[in-house]
């Protein structure tokens, strides 16, 4: 149970990062320290090169991000699958049968960071889908179309109309987990559907809006995929994630991308939220008046999805004036995280 001593201490349950890029080789040994520090567990993301698409890929991933820990660290990297066209479901029968995959990524075709492997069209991987059904496995989606022709903006929106809709209607007992959600559309569709439909949130689209990233200049730390949106949608966003509804719970989302691939033509997509994600949306909670809400959010309503159970630990935040990080030198690359020199109200402790 959440509390507040009179130091400005709050205890909540160890949480769980449902949504996390972690890399592999030496980005992964510079990075994995900082989630470790933060969340008990994490839905690790499978979109390597190559990426992770059956079950021995994903063991050895496991061993290779266990290997690298701090020395003493108790987190727990919960697996995924990357589903592409050639996806079969003995893929997911093999998988299910394990206790360290928990679910399959879908990845629309050139949606995002890595997914040149991803789905070409939804149908392909239908019987992927009924096996995912059959054996309750949850199907985690980047929801954005990519079509050309659709507005980067409205890309979820089109996606939940054309494809999810339909999908739910196929699929009535299949778990699926919208990803990283940027819209009101996206919160309107979770509400409007049954338990089996739930939402990650991250802490950059509790935090930012489109504002952040384009007035005054570009700032490429800010760019993701889906991309910030209006300040309108962002408000939808917080009253969602603190409303204390189980559909939504926490996802980073964050994306460790070297200081010079986000500041070149490429301008890659993805946030680096990992050294203060606990804190960042302790911050956001607060500032909507909602503190008592964040523990449901971080640390119970995704192991109630997931069906695990929750962490025995706990962490302790002070409510402190804490300055970022304005980048991160390692070995071989730099990496500048969300909100770089900007200070925030929360400190783990």
């Amino acid at each position: 149970m959440t509390t507040v001593n009179k130091k400005d201490i709050l205890t909540i349950i160890s949480p769980d990062d449902f949504h996390l890029h972690l890399r592999s080789g030496n980005i992964l040994k510079s990075v994995i320290g900082m989630s470790a520090s933060q969340m008990k567990r994490a839905i690790v993301m499978p979109n390597l090169t190559p990426p992770i698409t059956n079950t021995n890929a994903a063991r050895l991933y496991r061993e290779e991000i266990l290997s690298v820990l701090p020395k003493g660290s108790k987190f727990e990297p919960l697996m995924t699958l990357y589903l592409t066209d050639n996806t079969k479901a003995y893929d997911i029968n093999i998988a299910a049968q394990t206790d360290f995959v928990k679910a399959a990524k879908l990845y629309p075709l050139g949606a995002t960071t890595n997914s040149d492997n991803g789905v070409s069209d939804i149908k392909n991987i239908y019987p992927v889908l009924e096996e995912m059904q059959k054996v309750d496995m949850p199907v985690l989606i980047h929801g954005e179309v990519t079509r050309h022709d659709v507005d980067i903006f409205d890309r979820e929106a089109v996606f939940i109309e054309e494809v999810l809709v339909k999908l739910v209607h196929d699929f009535p007992n299949l778990r699926i987990v919208l990803e990283h959600i940027t819209s009101k559309d996206a919160i309107d569709f979770v509400l409007q559907t049954s338990k089996k439909i739930a939402a990650t949130i991250t802490a950059h689209h509790l935090l930012a809006n489109r504002n952040d990233m384009l007035v005054g200049g570009i700032r490429p730390h800010y760019y993701c995929l889906p991309v910030l949106k209006r300040s309108n949608h962002q408000a939808a966003l917080i009253k969602a994630a603190t409303s204390g509804n189980p559909k939504f719970f926490l996802g980073t989302d964050s994306a460790p991308h070297s200081k010079t691939e986000k500041q070149s033509e490429c301008g890659c997509a993805g946030v680096f939220s990992a050294p203060n994600a606990i804190e960042l949306y302790a911050t956001a909670f607060e500032k909507a008046n909602s503190i008592d809400k964040l523990e449901d959010f971080a640390s119970k309503f995704g192991a109630d999805f997931y069906g695990i159970p929750y962490n025995t630990t706990t962490i302790s935040l002070q409510k402190q004036t804490t300055s970022i990080a304005k980048e991160y030198k390692f070995s071989d690359l730099t990496i500048v995280p969300f909100m770089a020199g900007q200070t925030i109200n929360w400190r783990l402790v």
